[in-house]
């Protein structure tokens, strides 16, 4: 208890420390990780801010740290766990004795193991060694119940020599120790010697079943001796028959050979009498030094059982007398004994009750500061929020008053002008250097490094980019994303750092989303799980080998891949520039696959599916996701020059809308939009660029998971979305217009997943895959015929050159 109470206030002051002076972490995240972060995002400093320890409570808990006795009585926890056991020897070497004469007697019994139990036991090669060689049981070739008499023969002599060492030992001795005879439940109770007494009574009734066998055979050789005088006798009388002289001599050949069979049976039979009598002579006396040996054995038990009935009878007439004598010096000792500990450990508890008080002092006051500075901060924002009213109100009131003339500079624009510029404003000097009294304000970039508010666009789009940012950082502070955390927490803690296993229970999880400090265990998992197959038939460092493969051998991809690499992710701060940190990645990431893959070699595209992955992954796992989308979750011929996959996901997404969707798909049909040329790039780079981060990364953790199915539900579920909005345009350039912005509008990624896992129930994947073999035959068939209708062309083409060519020729004749 005192071991389990020392972790948990260990945990405890982890914790504490952990989460800050200031808060800035929430109440919910984990104080450590079980794994370490990867990827650009996983080691960016500004993502997770973890104070300092305090030196005043370091010195609290090293001043009263606790210090760990030298003997048994203080050991506590693991120290205890591991320290030396007090065992018996004579009870361990009773027992030992005991579990093998259990093990070989089962051995020899007869008809109580089958043919297939391995019964096995010791024998000392050596009577000076001490090692013990194994002599396994017979196999099942030979019946049990025919032993050879030297099994017991070997038994006997292995626990000869293992009496007589404790015979040596004095173990067995009358003079034992009171306290051995106590703890011993061997010497308490005689069941051992009892049990060792059956099996002796078993041997003896083997040794009577073989005596029965020995006068058998004996009955047999009087049999066998009489049939050797018949036949002599008949021999003297077929010879005194006159019988033709080659009948006589092959009777009298076979009845020579019987004869030597006979003598040769008589003298095998001779043998095995005399090593019957030796093996009984030999039995008996192992059966008289074994009866020695339990005799011994009763009457150390019977003295030993004595002396434990004295001991236990309490002693009545001392204490009614005390003046015939003082209590005994061993009870004494054990009072004194009993003390000592006592004391010992209300010391130890003391020690641990101080350093606790000290500690909680330390925690009290760390709340305090905590508090106190949480109500400055409180001043600060109520203050600022009572300067931004009067403003707002100072600007309804101008509003109110009627304009006379545009041309007239109004005082209400003066008060929007400063509003605005309030509101663009970068941070000041002041306000970076006094943090705590600071407001959250919206930073440059995002958690996952994209750029918040852009600065090359205008002042309006600026504004709403701001407006946007704070929506979305308070949609991240509700009380449903807190408990997804908390309920990602009590899941990683009960699989204690094992792999998840997949279950409905995880996949709810996988859907409402992977919190961010917890999203690179998550997603490294989740690509080992679906490219495991491939990585089981590889060699450890296949990445490294394609990777020392493209740098020294030309690629045709590589060109393509430079172009590329900066237009990747222009906006997050990772990819933004030549010396960026994940450029470099990005490249090695593409050149390897594009040598693993050199079908496909590098498609526009899978550069911002491999620097998505990077930014929790690392190189080798990013590589290897890339692999399991392109390879594993997608159909072939998806990244290809054709883009087939692509193109028949497309039509089954247009099946899907006139299902799920017909309102608004007779709408866009009505007004002949095409909207495959925007849900195209999203099949393709899976909403990469499409969506606000926060929703683009949940869609991801739920696509990694279950795989593209997903891509079709949020698909839909974007256009359920806003499907009241799009009803209302009714001209196709603005529905088109609309159509191409309108996933940055939205912001609840709670409402979306309840659309895309609710709204669009039942999805199953079997009814993709068979519109997806349905489609796919007739787009080859159309890509068939304008491959014939373009080889037509080209011919006619040709046919006219050559006709010009030849008029021309005429002419110049001519």
């Amino acid at each position: 208890m005192h071991y389990w109470l020392q972790q948990l206030q260990q945990k405890r002051w982890e914790y504490s420390n952990t989460r800050g002076g200031a808060g800035q972490r929430d109440s919910w995240s984990s104080p450590t990780l079980a794994y370490a972060p990867t990827g650009l995002v996983g080691q960016d400093n500004d993502a997770l801010v973890f104070d300092k320890l305090s030196d005043s409570m370091e010195k609290v808990r090293s001043d009263f740290a606790m210090e760990t006795e030298t003997d048994g009585g203080g050991m506590v926890g693991i120290q205890s766990a591991r320290g030396p056991s007090a065992t018996n020897p004579l009870n361990f070497s009773l027992k030992n004795f005991g579990t093998e004469l259990r093990n070989s007697m089962s051995y020899l019994r007869p008809g109580r193991g089958g043919e297939s139990r391995r019964s096995v036991f010791y024998t000392n090669s050596n009577s000076n060694a001490e090692e013990w060689e194994l002599v396994d049981a017979p196999t099942k070739d030979f019946p049990e119940h025919k032993h050879h008499p030297d099994n017991l023969l070997l038994l006997l002599h292995s626990f000869k020599p293992l009496l007589r060492d404790m015979m040596a030992s004095g173990r067995f001795g009358r003079t034992a120790e009171t306290r051995s005879a106590e703890s011993s439940p061997v010497e308490c109770n005689g069941s051992k010697p009892l049990e060792m007494q059956l099996r002796l009574q078993s041997q003896q009734e083997e040794l009577s079943r073989m005596q029965h066998e020995q006068v058998k055979l004996r009955e047999e050789l009087a049999s066998q001796k009489e049939l050797v005088r018949l036949l002599q006798q008949t021999l003297r009388t077929s010879q005194c028959d006159r019988q033709p002289a080659g009948q006589l001599a092959a009777l009298l050949q076979e009845r020579n050979g019987q004869v030597q069979d006979l003598c040769g049976h008589m003298e095998r039979l001779a043998l095995e009498k005399e090593s019957l009598q030796q093996e009984l002579k030999g039995l008996k006396i192992k059966v008289g030094e074994i009866n020695d040996q339990l005799g011994m054995l009763m009457e150390t038990i019977q003295a030993k059982d004595e002396v434990i009935i004295k001991l236990s009878q309490p002693s009545s007439e001392q204490s009614a007398t005390p003046n015939e004598g003082s209590p005994s010096p061993n009870k004494d000792q054990e009072e004194v004994d009993i003390l000592k500990d006592s004391l010992q450990g209300y010391k130890s508890q003391n020690k641990f009750l101080n350093k606790e008080i000290l500690e909680l002092t330390v925690l009290r006051r760390n709340a305090e500061s905590r508090e106190k500075t949480l109500e400055a901060k409180y001043t600060v924002l109520e203050a600022k929020l009572c300067q931004v009213e009067s403003k707002y109100l100072v600007l309804l009131q101008e509003v109110k008053n009627p304009v006379c003339s545009s041309s007239e500079q109004s005082p209400g624009r003066e008060v929007i002008s400063r509003l605005l510029e309030d509101a663009l404003q970068a941070e000041s000097s002041d306000q970076q250097e006094h943090p705590i009294f600071k407001p959250n304000v919206v930073s440059e970039y995002d958690t996952f490094g994209f750029k918040t508010v852009p600065e090359e666009e205008e002042e309006e789009e600026r504004l709403v980019a701001k407006v946007r940012a704070l929506e979305l950082k308070s949609l991240s502070m509700t009380d449903q994303e807190v408990s997804v955390g908390v309920k990602w927490e009590n899941y990683l803690a009960s699989i204690m750092n094992r792999d998840p296993v997949r279950s409905p229970e995880l996949k709810a999880l996988f859907r409402y989303g992977v919190p961010h400090e917890h999203r690179s265990q998550v997603w490294r998992w989740c690509v080992s799980f679906h490219v495991k197959k491939f990585r089981d038939n590889l060699a450890p460092d296949y990445y490294e080998t394609l990777l020392n493969v493209a740098r020294d051998k030309p690629n045709p991809a590589s060109k393509q891949i430079e172009l590329d690499l900066l237009r990747t992710l222009p906006n997050n701060k990772h990819y933004s520039s030549p010396s960026a940190g994940g450029i470099q990645k990005l490249r090695n990431v593409l050149m390897a696959f594009s040598w693993r893959n050199p079908d496909i070699g590098y498609c526009q595209g899978l550069n911002r599916l491999a620097a998505i992955a990077l930014l929790y992954l690392d190189q080798e796992d990013a590589f290897w996701s890339l692999i399991a989308i392109v390879e594993v979750f997608m159909p072939r011929d998806y990244y290809t020059k054709t883009l087939l996959g692509s193109q028949v996901d497309q039509r089954v997404f247009k099946d899907l809308m006139s299902e799920k969707l017909p309102r608004l798909h007779a709408h866009f049909e009505q007004n002949k939009v095409d909207f495959s040329l925007i849900t195209f790039n999203w099949f393709l780079v899976v909403f990469v660029d499409s969506l606000v981060s926060d929703i683009l990364f949940k869609i991801w953790d739920a696509f990694l998971y279950e795989g593209p199915k997903i891509i079709f539900r949020f698909a839909l579920a974007l256009f359920k979305y806003k499907e009241e909005e799009f009803l209302k345009l009714q001209d196709s350039t603005t529905i088109f217009k609309y159509l191409r912005h309108f996933t940055h509008t939205i912001l609840d990624s709670r409402k979306l997943m309840s659309i895309a896992f609710g709204d669009m129930n039942p999805f199953p994947m079997r009814q993709i895959q068979n519109r997806r073999s349905f489609h796919l035959e007739k787009v080859r068939l159309e890509l068939t015929e304008l491959e014939a209708i373009r080889q037509t062309f080209l011919r006619e083409r040709e046919t006219s050159q050559d006709r010009r060519s030849f008029v021309s020729d005429d002419e110049e004749d001519n």
